[in-house]
């Protein structure tokens, strides 16, 4: 591959042109890039678990003809063990892709800086930090385009209900490289820093930041939420749980959508606290639409960062 290694660690590594290259190449006949991998390994770290990330990266990898190996945290005890640089370092000699699931974003930069420095052309790609979510991210814009085309989707408000955590902050910062106007509404303490305001409008973004999830919700065409206790914060979920009250996405917030506004959750979701069951298991849930996309945009973005353009 010429030029620079395509990291991705945040989604607005790709920029606007690569989130749409991604896009393009996620919605192409798996059999025209079958051989994309064959016969290289993608390595998929993971120091927290996840069912919808291993499996749509696994299954992404095959796809492409690769070989996927799933590796624990305890398998390679980063910081532990060994350094962030040296498990990237190791890695790269067995895999063509180094995917990684951290607890710490800086893990990441260092494993991407080290391989950097040595000159070895092994990307390494977010498959969730605290920091950021961008797979996730890629295959919400892959659910909009679906349901309401390419251009369509430009013109569709997103209103993310929650806390401005990381999957909100890949959502915004893909919306805003693809023109899609967003809103975000969380309680005093959990909104979004001005750092990432600053950020996510620097692409172009509409973003409108409320502590008002109805005046979020009033005429969106998407409605997105997460889970108000992440993994990790299990401690703080009564504080959470009260902060977050009046900020369900339920029947009555779904009302002030569009009429045919969809809702996404890029799971695992509780029903009756961020989400009514009513809604995410009713007519405009897209949710299991959204995770099968998963799978998709990791088999163009595995593909991108391997050397592919658009198609």
């Amino acid at each position: 591959m010429s030029g620079p290694t395509r990291h991705m660690l945040e989604i607005d590594d790709l920029g606007p042109s690569g989130v749409a290259d991604v896009l393009a190449l996620a919605g192409r006949d798996p059999a025209t890039l079958a051989r994309t991998l064959e016969g290289q390994g993608v390595a998929l770290v993971f120091e927290k678990p996840s069912a919808r990330t291993r499996n749509s990266s696994e299954m992404a990898t095959v796809a492409l003809g690769g070989h996927p190996v799933y590796i624990q945290g305890a398998e390679v005890g980063i910081d532990v063990r060994e350094t962030a640089e040296d498990v990237a370092r190791t890695l790269a000699c067995f895999h063509r892709v180094l995917c990684a699931r951290v607890m710490d974003h800086g893990t990441l930069v260092r494993m991407r800086d080290a391989l950097d420095a040595g000159g070895v052309d092994v990307p390494v790609v977010n498959l969730l930090s605290d920091r950021a979510h961008p797979c996730q991210a890629l295959a919400d814009l892959l659910t909009l385009r679906q349901c309401f085309g390419v251009d369509g989707a430009r013109d569709r408000t997103v209103a993310f209900i929650g806390d401005a955590n990381n999957v909100w902050r890949s959502l915004a910062l893909a919306a805003s490289m693809a023109g899609i106007p967003t809103r975000v509404a969380s309680p005093d303490g959990y909104g979004p820093s001005a750092e990432d305001v600053s950020l996510v409008r620097s692409f172009g973004g509409d973003l409108t930041v409320t502590d008002d999830p109805a005046a979020a919700a009033d005429g969106a065409s998407a409605l997105y939420t997460d889970v108000w206790t992440s993994m990790g914060e299990e401690q703080e979920r009564g504080a959470r749980l009260a902060a977050f009250a009046g900020f369900c996405i339920d029947e009555a917030l779904v009302a002030r959508a569009r009429p045919d506004a969809v809702v996404l959750h890029c799971l695992p979701a509780h029903r009756g606290e961020e989400i009514s069951a009513a809604v995410v298991d009713g007519a405009g849930s897209v949710v299991w639409q959204q995770a099968a996309n998963r799978m998709h945009a990791m088999r163009g973005l595995l593909a991108y960062v391997t050397g592919h353009g658009a198609p």
